[in-house]
């Protein structure tokens, strides 16, 4: 992935705060509204003491105030009819018991409420404890322990339903407690009763949407925050939930719902607790006034139904006061604040947990595209989204295999088929090469072989000259490589290779050749086989690669005459005793000769070639004795060669001698000595110019 993104710090408390506090802004004006409403149930209820006494009675009886006291010290009912005076008294406790149970009610569910939300907090800091001390420590780059690591990754999916739980029991259990109070309630007070029974319901529709924001907010910042910081790439490719698969419609529903309807419900349960029954007026009649006040500009048409002898259906009829509307308007001003707050943070989140998913698929879905790599994506969501996330990943996985098996494919051809073939060729892909492709080069050709091979085949069994081959070969091949050259073909225990640009790559590869093979021949010697030897030929000029064959067989080669020279020069090493002969053709290219130590050996006419070759050879291939020796005789052999050419045989002889006598092993001396003799003894041949004739194919 991805994007680059910053550790989070872990929500736990704030989550709790908030939703919390948009919970009791819904309920909190409820509350305030049932106790108001009550007031007039409460001073109905006091009417119940009645005093009717007229003034002038009561000044003259003077036996008011007794009668009273006495009535309440006892808590009897007296009635005295006396000089015209009507005196009812109530029950003190009838008196306050409405209020005082209504009362205590709202006190002890909000105290109730207040002790199981302090509970739930604390629960809710331990749980998220370990979550948050891990960020911290990711935060602060710090390790962190594998306990610690264990427990977040065991938990952090179930962390919005355990969250949401949490905060919830405080919620629940007050709930529980409001429908113990409910039913405790005495029989006779149906009103107090019934306004606690609608403070219940809204307090269980606060609950459900406080549960919903709780889960959803925790889910989200799980989804989108956290899981890149507790699960490897590895993990996170396949869907790590449990859960079983949801639907992205099912999400809208319920965002819908939260957003709207359970707002709406609440909204809906304020409106009707603002409204006011006709029949609670205790009025067997209206007056022109109290219809005006009652119906409004609407009061002329009702004015013939409530002036009937028999108003039907007028006691059903419901009307908002002053009071009721104002309460009504705060409750629903609030349950409007709240629904805009949740369709901020519910669209907020909806709309994140479904683009960002996207986005990130359409990021490494591009760069995949790209072709620079495989990109995997974090499969976020268990949805439909999560699937395509999913299934994503899975074809990423097999395309990756798939490059893999086709770049291991074209490591095995390029075992056939040399890269920088291709490349020379202009094809990026062997798939792309066709019959004929042709490019023209200057190289140097290096051709090398094993000295007496059939010999030495002789003495072992096919497995072992197969496993011969290939240790010898294998030895040789990174050394080709490493000096910028590359195999294009072996010819049994030969082997010609190619090298582009400076000359000097192929003479350092053939000198590192030898050295590799000493290193060969010091193994085998520890194993107690037979040392082995080579010879190294080298020939620089203009070639032509390209594929030849038909289109049932095609093979990629080289066509030149500068090939055919360098395998000839390459034999002649035997018939000279040197590891290393060049063409004048691949030492005049070289930029600094002095590098090398090098003496001119002749000039020959190989077989099937019509024009004479200098050859070199290069004394740094040979042991370092050897190599010595020749350095210190290479003045001499140099003029024995120059008399030896211009035909002053005797002087050229008694050189050669010289040179042999600090050299005995010394074959190409030994060689230009036989000349000599030859020479002679028997005469010059009438054709001859110096240059030799090789008629056999070393």
């Amino acid at each position: 992935m991805t994007y680059q993104k910053r550790i989070p710090s872990f929500f736990g408390f704030r989550i709790y705060f908030f939703s919390t506090l948009l919970y009791l802004l819904l309920v909190l004006p409820f509350a305030g509204f049932l106790f108001l409403q009550n007031l007039p149930t409460i001073f109905e209820k006091r009417d119940s003491l009645i005093i009717s006494l007229p003034e002038k009675k009561l000044t003259e009886t003077g036996s008011f105030s007794e009668s009273f006291s006495e009535g309440v010290k006892y808590g009897s009912s007296l009635k005295a009819d006396t000089s015209g005076i009507n005196i009812i008294i109530g029950d003190k406790t009838a008196t306050s018991q409405v209020d005082d149970q209504q009362n205590e009610n709202l006190s002890n569910s909000f105290i109730f409420l207040f002790k199981s939300l302090l509970i739930s907090f604390i629960a809710g800091l331990i749980f998220n404890y370990p979550f948050k001390r891990y960020f911290n420590q990711k935060r602060k780059r710090k390790t962190s322990s594998e306990k610690l690591t264990a427990f977040c990754k065991k938990y952090l999916l179930a962390s919005p339903w355990i969250n949401a739980g949490i905060l919830s029991l405080a919620f629940m259990a007050t709930l529980v407690y409001m429908v113990f109070l409910i039913y405790k309630a005495p029989a006779d007070y149906d009103i107090s009763k019934t306004l606690f029974t609608r403070f219940f319901f809204i307090s269980l529709f606060s609950s459900l949407l406080t549960f919903l924001l709780v889960y959803f907010w925790e889910k989200h910042r799980v989804n989108i925050k956290y899981l890149d910081f507790l699960y490897s790439k590895e993990e996170l490719r396949k869907r790590i939930f449990k859960s079983r698969i949801g639907k992205i419609k099912n999400q809208f529903w319920i965002s819908s719902a939260t957003t709207t309807l359970l707002p709406l419900s609440i909204v809906i349960v304020y409106l009707s607790m603002s409204l006011t029954k006709i029949s609670e007026l205790n009025l067997t009649s209206l007056n022109d006034e109290q219809v005006r006040i009652l119906f409004g500009r609407y009061s002329n048409l009702f004015k013939m139904v409530v002036e009937s002898p028999d108003p039907a259906g007028l006691a059903d009829l419901s009307f908002i006061n002053v009071t009721d509307s104002l309460i009504m308007f705060v409750g629903i001003g609030v349950g409007i604040v709240v629904s805009f707050i949740y369709i901020l943070l519910f669209v907020k989140w909806t709309t994140l947990d479904i683009v960002y998913p996207l986005k990130e698929l359409l990021y490494n879905m591009q760069k995949t595209g790209e072709g620079k790599t495989i990109n995997y994506t974090v499969v976020r969501n268990n949805d439909e989204i999560g699937e395509i996330a999913e299934g994503y990943n899975e074809m990423s996985a097999n395309l990756e295999k798939y490059i893999s098996d086709i770049s291991k494919m074209n490591e095995a051809y390029y075992r056939f088929v040399p890269r920088q073939f291709l490349e020379f060729l202009g094809k990026d892909s062997i798939l792309d090469v066709r019959l004929g492709d042709q490019v023209q080069k200057e190289m140097s050709v290096l051709f090398t072989d094993i000295r007496d091979f059939t010999a030495m085949s002789e003495d072992m069994t096919p497995k072992e000259n197969f496993d011969f081959l290939n240790e010898y070969l294998s030895s040789m091949e990174p050394v080709i490589s490493r000096n910028h050259g590359f195999i294009d073909k072996y010819i049994g225990d030969s082997i010609m290779a190619l090298f582009v640009g400076n000359v000097e790559n192929a003479i350092d590869a053939a000198i590192e050749m030898r050295s590799s093979l000493a290193d060969f021949n010091l193994q085998r010697k520890l194993e107690n086989k037979n040392p082995t030897n080579s010879g190294i030929g080298i020939h620089t000029g203009n070639l032509m690669l390209g594929v030849v064959g038909g289109h049932g067989r095609m093979d990629g080669t080289v066509v030149s005459d500068a090939v055919n020279l360098a395998s000839r020069i390459e034999g002649l090493t035997k018939m000279y005793g040197t590891s290393i002969i060049i063409s004048q053709d691949t030492l005049i290219r070289l930029q600094d000769p002095g590098r090398y130590n090098y003496r001119f050996l002749d000039v020959v006419k190989v077989k099937g070639k019509k024009e004479a070759a200098y050859i070199f050879e290069i004394l740094d291939g040979e042991p370092e004795d050897i190599k010595q020796l020749k350095i210190q005789t290479k003045p001499d052999f140099g003029r024995a060669l120059q008399l030896y050419k211009s035909k002053d045989f005797d002087n050229a002889l008694e050189l050669f001698r010289k040179v042999q006598k600090i050299n005995p092993s010394d074959r190409a001396t030994q060689l230009y000595i036989i000349r000599c003799k030859n020479i002679l003894e028997f005469g010059i041949p009438e054709d001859w110019d110096g240059v030799e004739t090789i008629r056999d194919k070393y």
